[in-house]
């Protein structure tokens, strides 16, 4: 008897191995019943076998044994993404799908083994049932995963979008505080400590909202309108002094700098990259802008150690820092500040880009220039 015909044949004994199996995985006060539990494992045996019945070239056996991402979707994915929902809304982790599928693989070669298979033909068919149960767990653990970091995302999200008022409330009852004439001295710089720190994590929450909803497929939104990228700089510069008094931050603006673009996402980007240049480098920062065949180049320099070579392919990266900052007595941020700044270029069609030697570390942004 064939593999295929044998899981067939003994369905309900595999599957009431493999369900007394599940059941013990699953977490203590899961609604999974023992009838779900069956009709997945029902439809995993099913798919599996009727896939094992397909005619299947040497090429398309060596890129299945591969793993490899090109390999054709077969129709039993979407089973195995219904059997990763199923488990991840029931409380099953990652590792106890794939422990799932480790017993379902046990359970199906012991029991045909007992009925004593032998041959060329028995070792080829027990390859490909290996081949077909790798792909599906696979796919199974690629979607969970992919489930995962949705749910996570979209909670990461609504939690910042929900924040925002509360913050709010705080940053208005601050500024109606500070105009409070009766305020004593240490009130009022109580009411400014407050202050400066509801304003960091105004932009925290910031961050984490761009972060969120690039991360789960849109865009990000921009808003053009005429602006100089002079006064921009020269506004990002005020800014950024504010928060590092003791910076050498030095512009070099030439020419005629004004075009349309998003005047508040260009300044967070100056914004971000100054202060990535602070806190990571030393000396004097530089910030270079000047148009040219309708190209728009904005660089901002610093001196210091080098970023590591390593480091520089996944350095716009969200939660990504190459080195520890060289200055202290302010938190290094969450890690996203850079990979905004390239979802600020990419949505002004733009790009970004970075070289780093002992001379020091260059961001260039280039964006295209229709003078206005």
């Amino acid at each position: 008897m064939g593999l295929a015909d044998f899981i067939e044949a003994e369905l309900r004994g595999l599957i009431d191995d493999w369900t007394d199996y599940a059941r013990v995985l699953s977490q203590d006060g899961s609604q999974l019943t023992e009838s779900q539990l069956r009709n997945s494992a029902a439809d995993i045996l099913m798919a599996v076998a009727a896939n094992m019945r397909k005619a299947q070239s040497p090429a398309q056996q060596e890129t299945r044994s591969r793993g490899d991402k090109d390999a054709p979707h077969s129709t039993f994915n979407h089973v195995a993404h219904e059997h990763a929902d199923d488990r991840l809304s029931h409380g099953f982790s990652i590792n106890d799908v794939v422990a799932e599928f480790r017993a379902l693989r046990a359970t199906v070669l012991r029991r045909w083994q007992e009925t004593s298979p032998g041959g060329a033909a028995a070792f080829q068919e027990m390859i490909r049932f290996n081949e077909v149960i790798d792909q599906v767990l696979a796919e199974s653990v690629r979607h969970y995963a992919w489930r995962t970091e949705r749910i996570r995302d979209l909670f990461a999200g609504v939690l910042a979008h929900d924040l925002r008022s509360p913050l709010g409330a705080i940053l208005n009852s601050g500024e109606v505080l500070l105009h409070d004439d009766n305020l004593s001295p240490a009130g009022v710089k109580a009411v400014a400590f407050v202050q400066r720190g509801a304003i960091r994590m105004k932009q925290m929450i910031d961050d984490l909202l761009i972060f969120t909803r690039t991360r789960l497929g849109d865009a990000l939104p921009v808003s053009f309108s005429p602006q100089d990228m002079g006064r921009i700089c020269n506004d990002a510069i005020d800014e950024v002094r504010a928060s590092f008094p003791d910076a050498q931050i030095e512009p070099r603006l030439a020419g005629e700098l004004r075009g349309r673009w998003d005047g508040s996402r260009l300044g967070q980007l100056v914004v971000n990259l100054l202060t990535n240049a602070i806190r990571y480098g030393s000396g004097r920062v530089v910030v270079e802008a000047g148009a040219q065949d309708r190209q728009l180049t904005l660089v901002v320099s610093n001196e210091g150690n080098p970023i590591p070579e390593h480091a520089l392919a996944t350095l716009f990266d969200p939660l990504t820092r190459a080195r520890t900052p060289n200055r202290s007595g302010r938190a290094a941020g969450m890690g996203l500040g850079l990979y905004i700044c390239r979802c600020i270029a990419c949505a002004h069609q733009g790009t970004i880009g970075v070289t780093s030697s002992e001379s020091g570390t260059r961001f260039t942004v280039r964006l295209p220039y229709s003078p206005g």
